[in-house]
């Protein structure tokens, strides 16, 4: 009985995904994900990317896609796998607050995401997926997986942490023998670009051996070097060039595999990039006022700014604490000029209406070319260098790219903006997966008719 029963269930699946493939308008869906995307990478002539500029210009591509707040990694990751804001994803930050200090974690595990993911959605009609190198996707419900994690002990590694969590098991190790060769520090090093190598020759051979409907691949040179050199730096040329290459080898492997005209492809990323030359470090006003401790876990402490990115988050120790709300309303109002015209401060109506931490009171958000910063003694203004993210996304600098191409998209068009929320309702209704987005809106001109 136990073995009918099980038959039976595996029927019912098959049934219902040769239904929805048959209603899709797209058999697989690539989400490539490039951090620190920017949509002059694929406008300007000067950038090296012609697989992104050929998509863009046989497909659908946006001027400019408008992020969340903070404009940083790992909740734009999960808005774009989520169709939500981080107020209702609960990933507000790469790094959560913790109260009694920071400990160096990050937001690693699926189970901490608060909604229903495209993965979810895809499972739950009995399709496939894939994912490589995404941000909180650990022992999330992908097929074959080698996520983004690593451990707080630095002696173990960056490579052992993924083959901990790998599904199915003893996956890397079948694309080191295939394609990769080893993986270690040398060879998978985000200071190196045959990490973008690897990256698209996983998902080009996942791809191919085992055709899951929805892939998801994070793919960070540009970020990394953005971060290094600024917006122009000489490396940044290189690292779209590398991105574009391993978006190539994918473009590749589903010719070869004899599905490209079943395949849609959705390149995007999670924010833009700001060249930066001064930081400001909020944290000394507190200090100052006795509301926290100049240490590293912040002391005896009843406020503290969590910086990230670009931007500081006001965290109260006692939520309902209005002694100390007004102490540090004052003290930003007593600033002199030439502090207070570097900053705004986005009160709590606004970090609702971008659905931010809801646990904040308020955040400062810097002017482009100064970065908020965690330091909590010496100078209030320091000087700094290269590029950041993590802005308040409302000006275009900060906004990410968008380009899709291959099935079921209409051709030749460019629309203005969309939101990151906005994508996930495009996967859904291009896989048929009836998934409810519960900040984001399909664009239905998009899609072919």
């Amino acid at each position: 009985m136990k073995n009918l029963y099980l038959i039976t269930i595996v029927l019912i699946l098959a049934i219902q995904n040769a239904i929805a493939q048959e209603q899709s308008k797209s058999e697989h869906v690539i989400l490539i994900s490039i951090d620190g995307f920017r949509p002059n990478f694929y406008q300007e002539s000067k950038w090296p990317a012609p697989n992104l500029k050929n998509m863009a210009k046989e497909g659908v591509s946006a001027n400019g896609v408008r992020g969340i707040f903070p404009s940083v990694t790992y909740p734009s990751h999960t808005t774009l796998i989520t169709g939500a804001f981080p107020a209702t994803h609960g990933i507000y930050y790469n790094s959560p607050f913790e109260e009694k200090g920071q400990t160096g974690k990050w937001y690693w595990e699926r189970s901490l995401i608060q909604t229903e993911t495209l993965w979810d959605a895809v499972r739950k009609v009995g399709k496939t997926s894939a994912s490589f190198i995404w941000p909180v996707s650990v022992e999330a419900a992908i097929d074959y997986n080698i996520p983004e994690v690593w451990t707080l002990d630095r002696d173990y590694g960056r490579i052992e942490p993924m083959r901990d969590h790998e599904t199915p098991k003893g996956l890397l190790e079948e694309m080191e023998t295939a394609v990769l060769g080893e993986m270690n520090e040398d060879t998978f090093n985000g200071d190196n670009l045959t990490r973008e190598d690897r990256t698209g020759e996983m998902a080009a051979y996942v791809l191919a051996k085992y055709k899951p409907n929805l892939m998801t691949v994070h793919l960070i040179a540009t970020d990394h070097f953005q971060h290094e050199q600024g917006r122009n730096g000489k490396k940044v040329h290189t690292a779209i060039a590398a991105v574009d290459r391993a978006i190539g080898k994918i473009i590749e492997a589903a010719e070869k595999s004899n599905i490209l005209d079943k395949t849609t492809f959705i390149i995007t990323g999670d924010h833009g990039f700001v060249d930066i030359h001064s930081a400001l470090n909020p944290n000394i006003w507190l200090v100052e006022e006795n509301l926290m401790e100049s240490k590293n876990n912040r002391g005896d402490w009843k406020a503290t700014f969590h910086t990230q990115g670009a931007s500081a988050f006001l965290h109260l120790k006692d939520k309902n604490d209005k002694i100390t709300l007004s102490k540090i309303r004052e003290k930003l109002n007593s600033l002199p000029n030439s502090v207070k015209k570097l900053f705004r401060i986005v009160e709590k109506e606004e970090l609702t209406s971008i659905g931010a931490d809801p646990n904040v009171v308020l955040a400062l958000n810097p002017i482009p070319g100064v970065a908020m910063s965690g330091g909590f003694s010496g100078d209030v203004l320091t000087k700094r260098s290269g590029g950041t993210h993590g802005y308040f996304p409302d000006f275009h600098q900060i906004e990410t790219g968008f380009i899709t191409w291959g099935a079921g998209i209409s051709e030749g068009k460019v629309i203005s903006k969309l939101g990151l929320e906005d994508i996930a309702p495009i996967i859904s209704e291009l896989l048929n997966l009836n998934f409810n987005s519960k900040d984001g809106v399909l664009f239905p001109g998009i899609l072919k008719d």
